[in-house]
């Protein structure tokens, strides 16, 4: 090569360093979303604009009630650019870990602006995702709080939100073609926990359970006896065994009060990845279906 050459490709690298410098260079760092909940986790994944990074808290097949967070996960959280939670005290730990955390960004509320049911158990049902006009209500709120995040990205953010409202709109007519199929009078179900009250309002299905909407204590006896009595008196089909729970209690209830085992719902977490409720919608689907079959048998 000429000196002549070289100093001209020398030049020309400098002139192009100049304008584009290294650290322009880098790819900027993915921006982070933390959920508090597999499922939430995956409703923001399906919403978020692309290259942002979305995980949870509670993982799948963990229970967010009885959640005892790490010194890893307040890091994690203090890393986040944005944080979402379900609210109406689902996450009764999450105000004291953003605090402990240092996080000083915005928490969004997935259920904010929703009318909860209320009831003798708590203030409010925080389940709101086991109804499927609800989980519109959660994507609004979601979307929301990205568009307002990241306000240069709304078109995408709001094609994104109508694409998973359509596929909501339509598993929900699935469902109720799948229960319809069901006499009204058949669908009494035993869970664990008062988990199902939305998907029993808006699906007409009657919910029964040992404990109520949060898992922290253990049903009584006589609570379990009293269940047991109601059993036989309404002619329950069927009972459940949910994926966060320990499955004896609700094994021992169907024993003593004749209703065999349905399968397994998922309440408050997806599955592991490759099982039967990975997703969100594959949770509703499973749920639903599962429900359909052991109803009319």
């Amino acid at each position: 090569m000429t000196l002549t050459r070289r100093k001209t490709l020398c030049l020309a690298g400098a002139t192009l360093a100049a304008l584009h410098p290294p650290a322009l260079w880098a790819q900027a760092p993915a921006a982070r979303v933390i959920a508090s909940f597999s499922i939430l986790a995956d409703m923001a994944q399906e919403l978020a604009p692309a290259g942002v990074q979305v995980t949870s808290l509670v993982g799948p097949d963990s229970d967010a009630h009885v959640y005892q967070p790490s010194p890893a996960d307040g890091k994690r959280l203090a890393q986040a650019d944005l944080v979402l939670i379900n609210g109406l005290g689902f996450e009764g730990w999450i105000e004291r870990m953003v605090k402990v955390s240092g996080y000083r960004g915005p928490v969004a509320v997935a259920t904010q602006g929703i009318q909860p049911r209320t009831g003798g158990h708590h203030d409010a049902d925080p389940h709101m995702w086991q109804d499927l006009a609800l989980a519109r209500r959660y994507a609004g709120n979601i979307s929301a709080a990205f568009a307002q995040r990241w306000p240069h990205r709304r078109d995408e953010i709001d094609r994104r939100s109508a694409e998973y409202v359509a596929r909501l709109d339509q598993l929900d007519a699935q469902v109720r073609d799948w229960l319809g199929a069901v006499p009204r009078a058949q669908r009494r179900v035993i869970t664990s926990h008062d988990a199902f009250g939305y998907f029993g309002s808006a699906y007409g299905v009657d919910f029964l359970a040992p404990q109520a909407w949060s898992t922290h204590s253990e049903p009584s006896a006589a609570a379990v006896a009293r269940l047991i009595r109601q059993i036989k008196k309404d002619g329950v089909r069927a009972i459940f065994v949910e994926n966060i729970s320990d499955p004896r209690l609700v094994e021992r209830i169907g024993r003593e009060g004749g209703v065999r085992v349905g399968g397994t719902l998922y309440s408050d977490a997806l599955s592991k990845p490759g099982g039967p409720a990975a997703t969100y919608l594959q949770l509703f689907e499973h749920n639903a279906r599962s429900l359909a079959a052991a109803l009319q048998a």
